[in-house]
């Protein structure tokens, strides 16, 4: 089942969004797709999120948003001193560079130090960590915010799949109440169509012995059992789908043995009304199927 969550953290140096996207999926399996996350607390955000939404392909995001001047780089004071003070060695030992540029000292030191800025060291370009033991609670809230707001998603969805597989379960239903109708005509037609064809051959039969013949083959046609197993089915699909928190899995049992029922029903129909009938329970099926996919 598709579910989005999103919730926000504000911490002292900036503001911490975090969102978790969801597909379904047989297991549970959430990827952490963030470097702002410490790794001490990947097990813990991973746990926190199979216990809250179950099963389901789970992107996890988090984006950082800091405060003005809270990335600003650090320059090492005491490198840069080290570096001037080398620098500075440097130049008085030469004697002819002191002297072309005799008068002009201040302007010489800041071209030095600016050059020493230049110096890939000099600035701090290591990150700050985002999240620490200090403003984890804060974080800790946020996730378990998005986590509801995902659950809260996926119930409005759920909601929408429920009303429509459950009304396509009882189209099914409805739909072999039609094939019941179909059953004495059925019956009428193939006796008519043997009879004919003895006829056509000019043959004659004991009407007793044609009598048991009949039984017999309409006993290989007869779809009763498949009728009764398949509103076991579909009855069983509803009290499942009311009855447990996550159903999907075992929907997607009841399901085939419903296409099982009704494919047998359609090899033995033998009319076309029933043949036309199940194409159409098919097509519900097929539906309920696609949608099951959907389902927890």
């Amino acid at each position: 089942m598709t579910g989005y969550g999103k919730a926000e953290a504000v911490l002292e140096t900036g503001k911490l969004t975090i969102e978790i996207k969801t597909l379904n999926g047989k297991n549970s399996d959430a990827s952490i797709k963030t470097p702002l996350l410490p790794k001490d607390k990947e097990l813990l955000v991973r746990q926190k999120i199979s216990e809250a939404l179950g099963r389901g392909t789970i992107d996890f995001y988090m984006t950082y948003e800091p405060k003005a001047g809270s990335e600003a780089k650090k320059i090492n004071a005491e490198l840069v001193k080290e570096y001037f003070g080398q620098v500075s060695s440097v130049r008085n030992n030469i004697t002819s560079y002191r002297a072309a540029n005799f008068g002009d000292q201040a302007r010489m030191d800041n071209e030095i130090i600016t050059a020493i800025l230049r110096f890939p060291d000099v600035l701090d370009n290591s990150r700050l960590e985002v999240i620490n033991d200090g403003n984890w609670p804060v974080v800790d809230k946020a996730i378990d915010e998005a986590l509801v707001a995902v659950n809260e998603y996926r119930s409005k969805e759920g909601q929408a799949l429920y009303t429509d597989v459950t009304s396509r379960v009882r189209n099914i239903l409805a739909l072999e109440d039609r094939v019941e109708g179909f059953e004495q005509e059925r019956l009428d037609a193939v006796r008519e169509r043997l009879q004919k064809n003895l006829a056509e051959l000019g043959q004659k039969v004991d009407p007793s012995r044609f009598e048991q013949e009949m039984i017999f083959y309409l006993e290989k046609l007869d779809i009763n059992e498949e009728k009764v197993r398949l509103r076991q089915h579909c009855k069983y699909f509803l009290d499942t789908i009311d009855g447990e928190e996550y159903p999907g899995r075992k929907l997607g049992f009841i399901i085939q043995e419903m296409g099982r029922e009704i494919n047998t029903t359609g090899s033995k129909a033998n009319h076309a009304g029933i043949q036309k009938t199940v194409v159409l329970m098919k097509d519900e099926l097929e539906k309920i199927r696609e949608q099951s996919m959907n389902i927890l």
